[in-house]
């Protein structure tokens, strides 16, 4: 098998940076990326020429175009485009400020899109490529507290699973890898922000933060041998849970959105009234 040629956000810390060595480790090509270049400079230090440690910003859209060219200029072509640039924003919708919500979004919705944006004439003229998006099982499914960082994953799906549609004849694959809790610094003061407490909210934080104290977490070394065989799929799927959780949590709540559903399901029907054609009602 050919060696293939990564750009990966987010690679100075946890996943982004444990899929990385994995992928130099075996041959591979990667364009590591993090805010800061040095974050990411012992990566060219143990795997010369084969790692290509670059500065990027996910909010700065002339810089996120500059890199991906740059990347892609330097290795001659890009396989992999891998998400993976984001961070929690820890608070309640009454306690989260509205410049720390737009913050949030412009870096795990907007940064991505960016990325996307820039990578796609180069792997459409290649004709071939693998975009993939870091999401989470929170965007599926939500906790409180982290609405906003579940938001922001929900809009991520969404965008991934509309651009699938858009770019299958391209010979694009797009996939969402939605991990469930691992041991990373997901939320520590490195990788997350909080909003400021209100004192009502004190027993909804206390409730989340005893139940995070016993929840299983993941090795997220053990990922890294999925997303290797995720990218060497002929036909990758287009979402891929990690862990052993997330699935029966998605089932537990998909059959309770289901039962609401059908339990309204005749007050949803009489909501249809008389049904038109798009193109009778244009008349």
């Amino acid at each position: 098998m050919s060696s293939k040629v990564w750009l990966i956000t987010g690679a100075s810390r946890g996943m982004g940076r444990i899929w990385a060595e994995a992928a130099l480790k075996r041959g591979d090509k990667v364009a590591a990326t993090a805010r800061k270049a040095a974050d990411v400079a012992d990566l060219a230090e143990k795997y010369g020429d084969a790692a290509l440690p670059l500065a990027l910003e996910p909010t700065d859209a002339a810089q996120v175009g500059a890199v991906v060219e740059q990347a892609h200029a330097h290795f001659g072509r890009l396989d992999v485009v891998l998400n993976n640039a984001a961070y929690p924003l820890i608070g309640t919708m009454e306690e989260a400020g509205d410049d720390e919500v737009q913050a949030q979004f412009d870096t795990n919705v907007f940064g991505p899109h960016r990325v996307i944006k820039a990578a796609l004439p180069l792997l459409r003229k290649q004709g071939s490529g693998h975009i993939i998006g870091v999401s989470s099982t929170l965007g599926v499914i939500t906790l409180p507290l982290i609405g906003f960082y579940c938001a922001s994953k929900w809009a991520f799906e969404a965008m991934h699973e509309s651009l699938a549609k858009e770019v299958r004849g391209f010979g694009i694959d797009v996939t969402i890898i939605e991990p469930g809790a691992y041991a990373t610094e997901f939320g520590g003061p490195q990788s997350g922000k909080r909003a400021q407490e209100l004192e009502v909210y004190a027993p909804v934080r206390k409730q989340v933060y005893e139940g995070l104290t016993t929840m299983e977490r993941g090795d997220p070394r053990a990922t890294a041998e999925a997303v290797l065989k995720l990218v060497d799929a002929e036909h990758p799927p287009l979402r891929l849970m990690l862990g052993d959780k997330g699935l029966p949590q998605t089932q537990a709540v998909y059959a309770e959105r289901l039962a609401t559903w059908e339990a309204w399901k005749d007050v949803a029907d009489a909501a249809q009234g008389v049904s038109v054609r798009m193109s009778d009602s244009a008349h």
